[in-house]
């Protein structure tokens, strides 16, 4: 089985492009649903509000995401603390995912990921993707998509891992800096090399 690692900072468009995968019949591993699921286990719900304080939850007792993505994007420190309680699990789930497609023999799995570099799961992929944008596209889109003022934007992006280092563990670079007509082309070239595969490798 060929793992293919998706990575890509916050508002560079690796969701969009993960999701066109998807529908040329690659099957996906999204880091992000998993890391979802993770925020509602009661044990690391509880880690949570210990460190971070009620004021991430909801009225329902559930994680507000966006609140808990304020304080943890505002500062290194804090995505750091994050990290060491949900990434643990995180890495134990998509591994367990992994091992499911390769006993259903699945051909080629995309690992989604923002953080696939920071976790060290380039490790545990046979190629690395990284979606890039040009920096004031990306502050621009950021900005319109989550309605955020430009301070938070950066506090945003300043919290990830700066992309220039990312691309030094790239295989493959897809830069989503157009129109994503552009960003298409990129994407079937690289899919062009997996024709050596089975034809119909994408029904497992």
């Amino acid at each position: 089985m060929k793992i293919i690692g998706l990575t890509g900072n916050i508002a560079s468009g690796k969701s969009k492009i993960s999701d066109y995968l998807k529908t040329k019949g690659f099957k996906i591993i999204d880091a992000d649903l998993i890391g979802r699921i993770i925020l509602e286990d009661n044990i690391i719900k509880n880690k949570l509000i210990r460190i971070f304080g009620l004021e991430i939850l909801n009225n329902d007792g559930t994680i507000n995401r966006k609140k808990l993505g304020t304080i943890v994007f505002s500062s290194k420190k804090n995505l750091e603390k994050l990290n060491r309680i949900t990434l643990p699990i995180l890495s134990k789930k998509i591994k367990k995912k992994i091992n499911e497609y390769k006993r259903k023999k699945t051909r080629i799995v995309v690992l989604d990921a923002a953080i696939l570099i920071e976790a060290k799961w380039n490790k545990i992929v046979d190629e690395v993707w990284v979606v890039y944008t040009e920096p004031e596209i990306q502050l621009d889109r950021l900005m319109k998509r989550e309605n955020y003022t430009i301070d938070e934007a950066k506090n945003r992006i300043f919290a990830q891992m700066d992309i220039n280092k990312k691309l030094k563990y790239a295989d493959v670079i897809i830069n989503n800096s157009y129109d994503w007509e552009r960003t298409k082309k990129q994407i079937d070239e690289e899919i062009e090399r997996f024709k050596h595969y089975e034809t119909k490798f994408f029904e497992n």
